[in-house]
């Protein structure tokens, strides 16, 4: 049984909703990020979305571009990132940590290379925002032989033949995003987020994380009470930019923002 799966299940056992907050590796500096995402789970971070900088990250607002340049400066590239996720193994065994990024950095290591690499680091689930469903016939059995689960986003505009394809293909969790737009806007309407989650469920049997204007504490409950997870990550990496010449005092703030927003989704499904 994968970590994310054993997660989930543990949490729908207990009642409880996801909290899956959203980084960037490398944002503000290398040496932040293991030990933030540390201090996340200490926080109540169910599982971690890292984020692998790209130069063109297509799907995300400013916030998380600029997060992406400014760990593109240090140098990041996708195996300091897998180098980041066996170190953060060597003390948290137990906590799912999904890649979230885009195609090209994978497709230049190689798809064998990339997996088993990833799975030896320590890696639960790939997120390819750029790779739909349909494409994705060489890239999941791959990802899957090697104990990866492969996620995929689904939008207020996917189709019931979408749906059926990702039930088929994904694993670990559902990603839908709240809005039509990039990251860091504020669109979100949870009566429509409920309709269409309603709706996943009648094609999907696997756990719907719901991201994308989450904000703040409100929204975040407000979300996990039709959700089975709440990925944050604009708010998080905003929080990240202001204390970008000061990262200690960006781990102090992100989780103190994250107990929060735990509190909030638990008090919510109370």
């Amino acid at each position: 049984m994968s970590r994310l799966k054993a997660r989930f299940d543990a949490l729908k056992t207990s009642g409880r909703k996801a909290l899956i907050p959203y980084v960037t590796a490398g944002d503000p500096l290398p040496w932040v990020t293991v030990p933030l995402m540390h201090a996340m789970v200490d926080a109540g971070a169910d599982v971690i979305e890292l984020g692998v900088p790209f130069s063109d990250p297509m799907a995300d607002g400013p916030v998380i571009q600029l997060a992406c340049e400014r760990a593109l400066k240090n140098k990041m590239t996708l195996g300091k990132v897998l180098a980041m996720v066996k170190e953060f193994r060597e003390k948290d065994k137990k906590t799912p940590v999904v890649l979230m990024g885009y195609l090209n950095p994978v497709e230049v290591m190689g798809y064998e290379a990339f997996a088993k690499s990833a799975a030896e680091a320590g890696v639960d689930g790939v997120l390819t925002v750029d790779m739909p469903p349909e494409e994705a016939g060489e890239f999941v059995p791959v990802m899957r032989n090697a104990g990866l689960d492969p996620i995929f986003l689904m939008a207020p505009n996917s189709t019931p033949e979408r749906m059926r394809k990702v039930s088929e293909i994904a694993q670990g969790f559902v990603y839908y995003v709240s809005f039509k737009g990039v990251t860091g806007a504020n669109s979100l309407d949870v009566t429509e987020v409920a309709n269409k989650v309603t709706e996943l469920r009648q094609h999907l049997n696997l756990p719907i994380g719901v991201g994308f204007g989450i904000r703040d504490a409100e929204s975040a409950a407000a979300v996990s009470r039709v959700a089975d997870g709440v990925v944050v990550g604009s708010a998080l990496v905003s929080r990240i930019a202001e204390d970008a010449k000061k990262p200690d005092r960006a781990l102090a703030r992100v989780p103190q923002f994250l107990k929060e927003l735990r509190m909030a989704i638990d008090k919510a499904n109370a």
